[in-house]
Formats: C-alpha cells, structure tokens, sequence
C-alpha cells in the first residue's frame, strides 16, 4: 500500500500539490526494538503531525527491501551486523549512523521454565523444542550461531540442531514462539521477557559463552526523499523522550549498563560472517 501512495506523491508534486500523506517517513526497521519503536513513533507523530510508517522484518530482509524497491528514508536494523553491510553496499549515509540503545543475548524459555533450562548445553537434551532466528537475515540468529559456535562441540552443535524445530523470520517471531508455546526455549534477546512478561522468561547465559554486546543504530536511507525530516526522527529517538521508551522495556542505554547485567566487560557490535553450512540447510 505505501508503495501506491509514493507513486501517487510523486505525481501530485509534479504537479505542485503536496497532499497530507506526503509528510511521511518510511523506516525499514529490524524487528529487535519493534515494541518502543511502534511506541516512540506514535509520540512521534503526534508531536510533530509526520506520519511514521514502519516496515518491519528481519534487519537483513528489510535492507534488501529498501535496496530492492530504492524507497525508505531511514534504516533502522537490530544490530550493527546488517547497519556494516548497509554501508559497504551504500544504502545509507553513513556520517549520519547513531547508536540508539544496547542488547545482549540470552536464552528466552515460557514463563516459570517449565523443562528447568538453566544453560547453553541444556538445549542439547534430547526432545527439548527450540527455535533460533533464521541468520541468514536476522540479527539474533546470527549472535545465536555465533554463540553456538563458539561454546559447543561438534556433537553438542549437532544435537542442539537435531532439536531446532523453527528457523523464525524476525525478532517478534522468535519471541511469539515462546509466548505461543510452540518451543520449550529460544536464542533471543534478553528484553524478550519485558515484550511478554506473563509468558516469557529470560534465563541469562553465562557471561563466558557472550561473544559481544549487540546494539540497534540507525541511518539515513540514501534513498531519502527529505533528509531533514529523517534527521528529525533521529533526533526525537536519542531525545529523553525517546530514551526513556526504551529504557521501559529495558533496554541498555550503555556499553556499560550491558556489561553490568553480564558480570563482564564484552566488546560491543562488530559483524559475525555465519559459516555457510548455517545459511544452506
């Protein structure tokens, strides 16, 4: 639908008219940070009457998204994995990237952990039902296969993939998974439990299995049609106000918050290349 109203924007300039619907953003957003999101863009545009439309999905889905259609005015993945590959491939302007707020990943499991899930190895038992994100394009698939790869053993990795039932397509649908009880655990973040409190719980990993701390930034789509509106939004995100949406679902406003929580200093972003054998199953 937002692809008709562009065309139909487009011409109506053309021919001197701005009808109301043009003072739109488009953001392609990972779906990492979907519930303040949807939140702070609808503060967004009552302050401010621009109306925020959010395509959300898989940070690396959305990016080729935004590549494909060569539409959207900010980029707004889940992690600095895909924001790496947004700026090598020139989709957005890079001198404008900011850091918005901090993740770490963790092992979400249905509230009250029924099947008693209190380790990585723990999801190597045999029968146990789990579900990482896809990470061939979504960011918490690839801190998942990058924390299996680093703490478990060629057999160990073979049965935790033995009990993978689901390969999700985002972030929201790693966590619908729990909160819907179709799989006993998930790879996710730990700000899962704060979307679904009566349904998820996070079990945190052991501060040694934590390869990094993730982050949500955000940039400027080259494909922009105003960058000083895009800019807008980007400034109201890093507000108080902004901050302080997400700071209720309790993301880490800091490195240092993120490590807090941990017990250790970790580096923070970077990019993981997903071995191949993840990526064709």
């Amino acid at each position: 639908m937002f692809y008709l109203r562009w065309i139909i924007c487009v011409l109506m300039i053309m021919l001197s008219i701005t009808p109301a619907f043009c003072n739109e953003l488009i953001i392609f957003a990972g779906a990492a940070g979907k519930p303040p999101t949807e939140e702070a863009a609808k503060v967004f545009e009552r302050t401010t009457g621009i109306k925020v439309s959010l395509i959300f999905g898989g940070s690396g889905f959305v990016l080729s998204q935004m590549a494909l259609t060569k539409k959207g005015d900010l980029y707004f993945p889940g992690s600095s994995d895909y924001m790496e590959i947004a700026k090598k491939k020139g989709l957005v302007l890079s001198d404008t990237e900011q850091y918005v707020v901090y993740l770490v990943p963790a092992i979400n499991v249905q509230k009250g952990n029924p099947k008693q899930i209190k380790t990585l190895k723990d999801l190597t038992r045999p029968g146990l039902k789990v579900a990482i994100a896809n990470p061939e394009g979504v960011c918490v698939g690839v801190y998942a296969v990058e924390i299996i790869e680093k703490n478990l053993n060629m057999q160990e990795k073979t049965a935790l993939k033995n009990n993978i039932m689901n390969y999700t397509e985002s972030c929201e649908k790693t966590a619908t998974a729990i909160s819907l009880k179709a799989v006993d655990a998930v790879i996710g973040w730990g700000v899962f439990q704060y979307w679904d409190p009566q349904r998820i719980e996070t079990i945190p990993l052991k501060k040694e299995e934590i390869v990094r701390i993730g982050y949500i930034p955000i940039a400027i789509s080259k494909f922009t049609s105003d960058r000083q509106r895009a800019q807008k939004f980007i400034d109201f995100i890093l507000s108080d106000e902004g901050r302080a949406i997400f700071k209720k679902y309790k993301y880490f406003m800091s490195p240092q918050e993120a490590s807090s929580w941990i017990g250790e200093k970790k580096p923070v972003g970077g990019e993981y290349i997903v071995p191949r054998l993840w990526i064709k199953r």
